[in-house]
Order: structure tokens, then C-alpha cells, then sequence
């Protein structure tokens, strides 16, 4: 994610700035334009950009009670931002716990969709795509008249993505991914799984590339129930982590390209945060471990630079985390086999219209 600047005084603000800390301006962010602005106050209840005052927006309707800091073209007939706008059921914002989800929720898919926006990839509405447009449903858990509380599935299915609202509170989540004996859960971390599926129907299936992602990942016409079944029921493989990104990505090719698209924007994304802050790793007596990302992420030429980066800046990361007493930050090994399909999807996201602003 990169560092942005105050149009008005130069601060120094965050994706996820509201308000400027210096100047007390307005702040936002123009999917149009994919940065952070500073705004004023127009007479007609519009925002002028203040680095371009010819330019009009209007805040997100999710603006109120701070939901989402997005806008969307003060001269269209949108009242959502173009993440907002693929959302169908919601946290109840009338109670303080179901205000606390959807803002949680809602960061976590800006962050989505920054990615999906920088690379121009496949995100209609489904107004524009009855059959299959993308668009979100934040379930809540079902309480039985016994008191049993019957938890909401996170999961995909053409275009349709749930994810379970309760997810968004750390304890339940925390809870879950003990129990559920993974390295790793989020709910980033969910969105661009979830969203991967989307991706593969869109990039793969509607494009016909099934014959090169067969063989990088496998026959997807295996059954897939009977795939997750054996997955629980029996566990992986001695050998996965040889082949695979997570003990799930072994489960079905399926989910073996959505946990591969998710990591691909994990590194990405991450790589263009630590290039905004400047960092270099330059360990004394550790060439291995030297590492500086010369390079723009999104516009990398192959997943191969990336993976070559991101290699020595994870094991730092994870380094710093255990001096603190933390797990590590990126718990997984990539693997040839896994750069092979990093690969795969880097060729799918370049190829599909990208931008890589």
C-alpha cells in the first residue's frame, strides 16, 4: 500500500485517513484516481479535490458512521464507491457490535479492491452481470431458540461471496484458526481468497485457459465434495508443503489457485508498503539476506522478482515479530512448485487488462 501525501500541507497519510492530523482537512480516497485526497466543502454539498478544483466528488453513502472513507464522481447517479457498491447483505449498523463488523469488514475490502482497481481485473456489478457479477454477503450467525449458535459459512459460489460477519471480532477469528490448526486467518486474508474463486471463473474458465492452469494445478474436475471430505477426514499429504502454499491449497485445485491468488496479492500488496516507507535490508555479513524493492510491485515483470524480494523482507518481518514476542507474519515457504503457480496467476492479472498504477 503506498504512502500518500496532504494535498494542502504535505503531511504524510495512510489509506485509511479520514482527516489530515496537521491540517484538519478532509481526506478520502478517488478510486478514479487510485490515491488519497485532500478535500473541500462545496456550496452544493460536493467535495472539490483540492490538488484540482475542476474536479467534483461525492463521499460514499457508507461515509456515514464512518464506514467507508471512499468517493465516487460528484455527476453519476452512484450514491456507493466502487467497493460499497457489491455489497448486498450488511452488519446491522444499529447496534454498536454490528457497526464494529461492518467497519472492520469494510476496511479489509478496501484493501481488496485497491488491488483488483491498480490491476483493472474483472469486478461488475451484478446489475451489469445478473449470472455472475460479484457481490457480497455478510452473514450473521444463527442463534437456535436452545441458545446454540449455528455458525455462517465463508465461502463462494458464482460470483457470490459470504463471509461470516463474526469473523471480523479477533477473539472469534483467533478462536477459529486455533481450533482449525492454521498458520494464518484474516479477513483480508478471506476477501482475497474468496475472491480468487471469482478471478478463476472470470480469467480461467470464461477465458478457456483450463489447459494451461491444469497443469500447473491440477484437474479441477476431480470432486470437489468428496476433495474436502478427504481433506478433513484424512488430512494431507507427508510431502504437501513440496506442492503446496497451505496444508488447504492441497485440498482441490480450486482452492489451490484461490490460496495462490491470495498470497500473490499478500506479497504485492506488501512489497509496495515497505518500497512507500524505503526500506532496504542490508545485514552485515548476510548478501543472502540483502533485499531493496527497486521496483514497482504491481508492475513487476514476473512473480520471479517478486518471490526474490519478498523472501528476505519475510524472513525479517518474521524476525522482528518473534522479537516481540509475536508469530511470524508470513508463516508459509514458497516452494518452485508454488512459485511455478505464483507464475501462473502473475501471467493471468498482466494479461487481463492491468494497469499497475
Amino acid at each position: 500500500m503506498r504512502l500518500y501525501e496532504c494535498d494542502y500541507c504535505g503531511q504524510s497519510i495512510h489509506f485509511d485517513n479520514r482527516v489530515c492530523v496537521n491540517c484538519g482537512h478532509r481526506l478520502a480516497f478517488v478510486p478514479d484516481r487510485l490515491a488519497m485526497h485532500a478535500l473541500a466543502e462545496g456550496e452544493d454539498g460536493h467535495w472539490h479535490l483540492i490538488a484540482d478544483r475542476s474536479a467534483t466528488v461525492r463521499l460514499c453513502a457508507n461515509e456515514v458512521n464512518d464506514i467507508c472513507n471512499w468517493t465516487v464522481p460528484a455527476e453519476g447517479g452512484e450514491t456507493f464507491c466502487a467497493a460499497c457498491r457489491h455489497n448486498r447483505l450488511v452488519p446491522d449498523a444499529s447496534t454498536e457490535a454490528g457497526l464494529l463488523q461492518w467497519r472492520r469488514i469494510s476496511q479489509a475490502q478496501r484493501h481488496l479492491f485497491y488491488s483488483l482497481l491498480k490491476w483493472n481485473l474483472p469486478h461488475t456489478t451484478r446489475e451489469e452481470d445478473p449470472e455472475g457479477g460479484l457481490v457480497f454477503d455478510f452473514l450473521v450467525d444463527e442463534i437456535k431458540p436452545d441458545g446454540t449458535v449455528v455458525p455462517a459459512m465463508t465461502g463462494h459460489e458464482d460470483g457470490l461471496i459470504a463471509i461470516r460477519a463474526a469473523e471480523a471480532n479477533d477473539a472469534t477469528r483467533e478462536q477459529i484458526r486455533v481450533s482449525m490448526n492454521e498458520p494464518y486467518r484474516t479477513m483480508l486474508g478471506h476477501f482475497r481468497h474468496e475472491t480468487g474463486h471469482y478471478i478463476w471463473d472470470k480469467l480461467v474458465r470464461d477465458r478457456d485457459r483450463t489447459g494451461p492452469f491444469r497443469l500447473a494445478f491440477g484437474d479441477e474436475t476431480i470432486d470437489y465434495s468428496e476433495s474436502l471430505r478427504k481433506n478433513y477426514e484424512e488430512g494431507q499429504p507427508s510431502d504437501w508443503q513440496e506442492h503446496f502454499i497451505s496444508t488447504y491449497a492441497a485440498s482441490h485445485p480450486w482452492e489451490d489457485f484461490a490460496e495462490c491468488f491470495a498470497h500473490y496479492l499478500h506479497i504485492v500488496d506488501t512489497l509496495e508498503t515497505a518500497r512507500a516507507f524505503g526500506m532496504v535490508l542490508d545485514p552485515r555479513g548476510h548478501a543472502d539476506l540483502s533485499s531493496e524493492v527497486a521496483f514497482n510491485p504491481y508492475r513487476a515483470r514476473d512473480a520471479a522478482q517478486l518471490v526474490e524480494v519478498w523472501i528476505p523482507f519475510s524472513v525479517a518481518m518474521n524476525s522482528i515479530h518473534r522479537s516481540m514476542g509475536m508469530p511470524d507474519l508470513y508463516p508459509f515457504i514458497l516452494t518452485p512448485t508454488v512459485v511455478a503457480k505464483l507464475e501462473f496467476i502473475h501471467g493471468l492479472v498482466h494479461g487481463a487488462g492491468h494497469d499497475g498504477r
